[in-house]
């Protein structure tokens, strides 16, 4: 080992911690090799943005007179749940509007929140001895609530599945609008950028780790949901696993609506754009190896969203690379035209504000205080 995260610190807090880019250390490497590469850099920062469904927010609104137990909880007439205690409620980022359907859903409640609107807070219950209201109407907005934390289930899936479709309609999924014929193809991963592609194995990042969460400091609260370690080789006989997903958590009041941004999919629904980025110590040569992958060599499946089962086509292997030149050719010889659905230009971003955070001391790195099992992914048997 190079270094540990302890001394990373002690690099960060003198100012004397060489942070770079994904894309920058790729160069970086390309030019020195990885050893030399491995010695100068002490952090590569990270970063992705894009449509996260699994995203929601814990909030508490404080107490009436006389009290409530809210059990029906809406916020601009989009349901939260409210089988919680009193006056706390979660809002999922999918859940649609009563009134208005997919056009608004809790992912706008939620940037509404963060953008400094005040949002209109209808609640009923049954009534109890110590809880006696039975209805509120109250406006509210993120000054006004107590608590107000983005707890985030999914999210930065490692290598999600690259979409087309084979079918003679198009067809409206989480993936964008597909076209018949094998029209397009979407993706949705910031590919040399993105964070657990950088650490596949997640061999810096578990339970603990400080983030860049939509413009605050948030950590992993635990291994994301749906998370699977199911490895395949490459064309190039490397090694492929798209399964890893983070649970996120941070303070909703510190973050920043650029980087959390409500979005509508047309015959799907709501989902909710998140920034995040995780900045990864060089431990070791074997890891800068790792960070130094560039596009070309990152690979993704295409599978064919017209299938629907839990084991969809597979159309073929495409590099990173391939997505981003707008064109790529599937197993079955069409050639589809390419659309990102999450923001490159985002992402830079973030990983560019995360490095001159780390670089004047404003952002420590933190060990991991627990790593990720290893379990298999179960499925649902349904009747």
């Amino acid at each position: 080992m190079l270094r540990t995260f302890e001394q990373t610190n002690e690099l960060i807090k003198q100012g004397k911690a060489v942070v770079m880019t994904a894309e920058e250390a790729i160069a970086l490497v390309e030019e020195s090799g990885v050893s030399e590469a491995a010695k100068r850099v002490d952090v590569v920062t990270t970063a992705t943005f894009g449509p996260m469904c699994s995203s929601g927010a814990v909030l508490n609104f404080g107490h009436s007179d006389p009290p409530i137990r809210m059990g029906k909880v809406f916020l601009n007439n989009v349901e939260c749940y409210g089988g919680l205690a009193a006056v706390d409620t979660y809002i999922g980022a999918t859940q649609p509007s009563e009134s208005l359907g997919m056009e608004y859903g809790g992912a706008h409640v939620i940037e509404d929140l963060v953008s400094g609107k005040t949002l209109r807070l209808s609640a009923q219950s049954y009534g109890t001895d110590c809880y006696p209201r039975k209805s509120i109407e109250a406006d509210v907005s993120l000054e006004t609530i107590n608590q107000a934390f983005m707890f985030n289930p999914r999210n930065a899936y490692q290598n999600y599945n690259v979409a087309t479709n084979g079918s003679d309609r198009p067809l409206h999924t989480y993936m964008g609008t597909l076209l018949p014929s094998f029209g397009n193809v979407t993706y949705s991963t910031s590919g040399e950028l993105s964070p657990l592609l950088k650490d596949p194995e997640l061999r810096a990042i578990g339970v603990g780790t400080r983030i860049f969460l939509a413009g605050a400091q948030g950590h992993v609260a635990w291994e994301g949901t749906q998370t699977a370690f199911n490895h395949e080789k490459t064309p190039d006989g490397g090694d492929y696993n798209a399964g890893p997903t983070l649970c996120v958590i941070g303070d909703l009041k510190q973050m920043n609506p650029r980087y959390l941004r409500a979005a509508t999919f047309e015959g799907y629904g709501c989902s909710l754009y998140v920034g995040i980025g995780v900045p990864i110590p060089v431990l070791d040569e074997e890891l800068m190896a790792q960070l130094a992958k560039s596009n070309k060599k990152l690979y993704a499946r295409v599978t064919d969203y017209s299938v629907n089962a839990r084991s969809r086509p597979f159309m073929g292997w495409v590099t990173y690379d391939e997505l981003r030149s707008g064109m790529v050719t599937l197993n079955n010889g069409i050639k589809a035209p390419t659309a990102p659905l999450s923001s490159l230009l985002v992402a830079r971003e973030i990983a560019g504000l995360l490095k001159e955070q780390i670089a004047a001391a404003a952002f420590l790195l933190q060990e991991p205080i627990q790593a990720f099992p290893r379990n298999p992914l179960k499925a649902l048997n349904a009747l």
